[in-house]
C-alpha cells in the first residue's frame, strides 16, 4: 500500500489533484481549523492586540480589589461573576483594545520620551540614598504588582494615546450655539389654551362583565395571568441532640484556654501619624519640624507631604515591618528618625499608646464554651448525616433513613423556582432547597446537600403542581375590577376623540364643553416646569406643550378621566431670559456630545480591528468553569 501511494503522488495526477484542492482553497476560503489550536489561545482578541489569560485574570484581581474596597468586604471571582462584572469588564476590554489597535495603526503613537519622562516622575523607581533612577527597584516594584517594564510601557502608552484623542475631539468639538438656544426656548416657553374634562358620566356607564367576557380578557392576558409552576418537598434536617447543651468538662476548657491564650487577649495599640517622604532629606526636614513642635498638617504642607493618621492600630495591622519596628518602639508624643519604607522614607509620630491586655480563664471562659459547643454540636449533626447515608444508601427511603438518623423531617408549602410562596412572598429557607427541588423528578430524593455553616439536608419531591392559567372562579372579583377600567378607560378615549373632531372639525370649544355641561378652563402664560406639572396634571401639559398653535389634543387626566383641549397662542421665550440659561447650557451640552462621540469612536475602532472576546475562556482564565455549572480546576 505505501509503495502505491508514493507511486501515486510522483505521477502527474497527484500533481493535478493538488493544484485543484488549492483552487478549491481560494474559491470557499476553505481553512485547515488544526492549525487554530496551535499557539496560546487569548480572552481577547483585537488585530494585533490581544490579552492572555493570565493578563485577563491579573486585570481582573485589580478589579475586584476595587469592589472589595467599596463593598467593604472580602469577595472571591466567583461573586462578581454572578453579578456578571466579569462580562462588562471583558466587553470594555475588548472594545478599548480594538480601539487602541486601530489608534496605533492610524498612526497615533505616543514617542518614547513621553513615557520615560512618566515612568520618571513615580518615587517608588528611585534609590532612596542617591535619588537616582534604580532599575532594579523599577523592576521590585512592578513585580510586587504583577507587572513587568513591558507591560507598564504598554499601559503607559495606551493611557497617552487615549488622552491625547479625547482631547483632539474635545478641542474640534463644540455644541453650536443653536442648541442651548433650542433647550432654553423651550424652558422658557409659555402657552395659552383652553380644554374640559370628560368624564365616566359623559362616556356612558359599564355594566357588569359577562363569564364570557372574563374568560376572554383572561386570554387577552395569559402571559400576566399564568401561575408559575409549584413544588412541594420533604426536607430532612439534621440537628443535634438536645445533649449538646451539657456542661463542657473544665478539663477542655482548660486546654482549649492555654491553646488559644495569646489570641485571646487585647494586643497593645497605637495612634500615630506617617509621613512618607521621597528621598532622606526631606525627611529629616519633617523630623525636625515635628520635634519642634509643629503639628503633622503644618510639617506636611511644609514639604509637600501629606500625613495619614492611624487611630488605636496593633502591630500586626502594619503592613511595612520597619514602619512597624519603629511605631512600637516609641513613647507617646515621641517623632521617630527617618524609617527605610517599602516605598520611600517614612517619619512617625506617636501620639497615643493603650497598653495590651493579657486573657484570663474567666474573661475567655464564655467564648470557650460556645465554641466548644458549637464544635459537639457540628460533631452530632455529622454523625447523623452519616447514619443518614448509610441507611439511604442501603435502599430505605427518605422517611425511613431519617428515622435511623435521628433526623427531622419537615414538608415544605408550595413554592416557584426562585422561592416565592403563591402569597408572593419568599419562602425563608436555604436556596439550595429551591435549586435541588428542581433537579428531582416527582418522588425523586436527592443527597445529602451541604448549605454550609455546618448545615445539612435532603429533599425529597412530592409534588409537581404545573404552570397554569387561574380558573375563573378564583380571579373573578379582581379580574371583574380590572375588565371594567380598562372598559371604561376605552369609553372615555371614544368619547374624548369624538369631541376633539368635534373642535376639529370647526366647532368651537366652549361650544363643545357646553354641549357635555363641562366646564371649560382657560390659562394664559402656561410654563413648562415641576410645579405646573403638580398644579395642572401630567395630561394637560403634555397636551398643552405637545401641539403646535391652534390643535387640538386629548389626553389621560386620570385613571377615570380625559382631558380634550387647543393650544390658542404661543408665546416664545424672552432672549433676555433665556439667553444665559443658553449659555450655561452649552458647556454641557458639549461634553455630553464629546462623551458621545468618543464611544462611538471606540465602538467603530473595534469593529475595524475586529475586536472579540471568549467569555468561556475568561471564566477559566478565572479558575471557573466554562459553562459556569461547576468549578474548574484552579487557575495557575
Amino acid at each position: 500500500m505505501i509503495t502505491a501511494f508514493r507511486a501515486f503522488s510522483r505521477s502527474k495526477w497527484a500533481a493535478g489533484l493538488l493544484v485543484l484542492i488549492a483552487v478549491s482553497f481560494v474559491i470557499v476560503g476553505a481553512r485547515m481549523d488544526v492549525f487554530d489550536n496551535l499557539g496560546p489561545k487569548h480572552v481577547i482578541s483585537a488585530g494585533d492586540r490581544s490579552m492572555s489569560e493570565v493578563e485577563f485574570r491579573t486585570a481582573f484581581d485589580r478589579v475586584r480589589e476595587r469592589v472589595q474596597e467599596q463593598a467593604g468586604r472580602p469577595l472571591t471571582n466567583a461573586d462578581l461573576v454572578a453579578e456578571n462584572i466579569h462580562v462588562r469588564f471583558l466587553d470594555s476590554q475588548t472594545e478599548q483594545l480594538g480601539f487602541l489597535n486601530w489608534a496605533w495603526k492610524a498612526g497615533l503613537r505616543p514617542g518614547k520620551e513621553l513615557i520615560i519622562k512618566q515612568i520618571r516622575q513615580i518615587p517608588a523607581f528611585f534609590n532612596s540614598v542617591t535619588g537616582q533612577f534604580d532599575q532594579q527597584a523599577y523592576q521590585a516594584a512592578l513585580a510586587q504588582q504583577n507587572l513587568t517594564p513591558a507591560m507598564l510601557e504598554q499601559d503607559l502608552r495606551d493611557q497617552y494615546a487615549t488622552e491625547h484623542f479625547g482631547a483632539a475631539v474635545y478641542a474640534g468639538a463644540r455644541v453650536p450655539r443653536i442648541y442651548g438656544a433650542l433647550l432654553a426656548g423651550q424652558a422658557f416657553e409659555r402657552r395659552d389654551g383652553r380644554w374640559f374634562e370628560v368624564t365616566q358620566a359623559m362616556a356612558g356607564q359599564v355594566a357588569a362583565p359577562t363569564d364570557a367576557q372574563l374568560n376572554a380578557f383572561i386570554q387577552e392576558n395569559a402571559a400576566r395571568l399564568r401561575a408559575p409552576e409549584f413544588r412541594t418537598v420533604s426536607v430532612v434536617l439534621f440537628s443535634p441532640d438536645p445533649a449538646a447543651n451539657a456542661p463542657i468538662p473544665e478539663a477542655r476548657i482548660v486546654e482549649r484556654f492555654n491553646f488559644k491564650k495569646d489570641s485571646l487577649g487585647q494586643p497593645e495599640t497605637r495612634t500615630f501619624v506617617t509621613l512618607t517622604a521621597p528621598n532622606r532629606e526631606t525627611a529629616d526636614k519633617i523630623a525636625a519640624a515635628l520635634r519642634s513642635g509643629k503639628s503633622p498638617v503644618d510639617a506636611g504642607r511644609e514639604n509637600n507631604v501629606t500625613p495619614a493618621t492611624f487611630t488605636d492600630q496593633p502591630r500586626s495591622a502594619l503592613g511595612d515591618q520597619a514602619v512597624a519596628a519603629a511605631v512600637f518602639g516609641l513613647q507617646a508624643d515621641q517623632v521617630s528618625t527617618p524609617i527605610q519604607a517599602g516605598v520611600g522614607f517614612a517619619v512617625a509620630k506617636v501620639t497615643s499608646i493603650k497598653a495590651g491586655q493579657a486573657a484570663t480563664l474567666e474573661s475567655a471562659r464564655q467564648e470557650i464554651i460556645a465554641e466548644l459547643r458549637a464544635e459537639d454540636a457540628k460533631t452530632q449533626t455529622y454523625a447523623k448525616v452519616e447514619k443518614y447515608e448509610a441507611a439511604h444508601q442501603a435502599g430505605k427511603g427518605l422517611a425511613d433513613a431519617a428515622r435511623e438518623a435521628g433526623a427531622r423531617i419537615v414538608d415544605l408549602p408550595p413554592f416557584t423556582q426562585d422561592g416565592k410562596l403563591p402569597n408572593g412572598q419568599g419562602l425563608n429557607a436555604p436556596p439550595q432547597i429551591f435549586q435541588t427541588a428542581w433537579t428531582l423528578a416527582k418522588g425523586g430524593e436527592s443527597d445529602v446537600i451541604d448549605a454550609g455553616q455546618g448545615q445539612y439536608f435532603a429533599v425529597r419531591l412530592n409534588d409537581i403542581r404545573p404552570s397554569a392559567l387561574p380558573t375563573l372562579a378564583e380571579v373573578r372579583e379582581p379580574l371583574a375590577v380590572e375588565w371594567t377600567r380598562r372598559e371604561v378607560m376605552r369609553r372615555l378615549s371614544a368619547k374624548a376623540d369624538e369631541l376633539a373632531g368635534q373642535i376639529r372639525a370647526g366647532q368651537d370649544v366652549a361650544a363643545v364643553a357646553r354641549s357635555v355641561n363641562a366646564p371649560l378652563i382657560t390659562r394664559t402664560n402656561v410654563v413648562r416646569d415641576q410645579a405646573t406639572v403638580q398644579s395642572l396634571g401630567q395630561g394637560i401639559v403634555q397636551g398643552l406643550f405637545g401641539q403646535s398653535k391652534g390643535q387640538v389634543f386629548a389626553q389621560p387626566a386620570s385613571e377615570n378621566a380625559y382631558v380634550v383641549g387647543r393650544v390658542d397662542n404661543i408665546h416664545a421665550a424672552d432672549p433676555a431670559v433665556a439667553g444665559p440659561l443658553a449659555e450655561q447650557a452649552r458647556p454641557r451640552m458639549t461634553q455630553e456630545l464629546i462623551q458621545a462621540m468618543v464611544q462611538a469612536s471606540f465602538s467603530a475602532g473595534a469593529q475595524r480591528s475586529k475586536a472579540k472576546n471568549d467569555p468561556a475562556l475568561a471564566r477559566t482564565a478565572l479558575g471557573l468553569s466554562a459553562t459556569g455549572s461547576a468549578p474548574a480546576a484552579p487557575a495557575q
